[in-house]
């Protein structure tokens, strides 16, 4: 299962991590995995979460990142983009090739009055 994203732009930070917008990836939720890596207090916090994102942890990628699938479109959130890109970076480096970082986080998906899980 993949997706190609139709609003695409470079990381400005990360040479390899591409940014998607908070508007796409909540339209095509159902076909991606999305993955919140802030911390637990900030996932149920103040900004929520996307209904279908799965918390795991920033630091605890290295050791979770074989348990996520290969063949599906993965899209890294947080809560402004920094924390996601540097997962997408970390995801791109162990061989993942459809990974996404969540331009602006939950900040920017908040700004935009996307529905949130708290």
């Amino acid at each position: 299962m993949s997706y190609k994203f139709k609003q695409t732009t470079a990381n400005p930070h990360f040479p390899n991590v591409i940014d998607v917008e908070p508007t796409e990836v909540l339209e095509n939720s159902a076909q991606l995995k999305l993955i919140d890596v802030r911390e637990t207090d900030e996932y149920i916090g103040e900004l929520g979460h996307a209904s279908t994102a799965e918390l795991i942890v920033l630091n605890t990628i290295p050791e979770k990142i074989d348990s996520l699938p290969k063949n599906e479109t993965i899209v890294f959130i947080c809560r402004s983009g920094g924390r996601s890109a540097q997962a997408a970076a970390f995801a791109i480096s162990k061989g993942f090739a459809e990974v996404y970082n969540m331009r602006g986080g939950m900040l920017a998906w908040n700004h935009q009055q996307l529905p949130i899980t708290k």
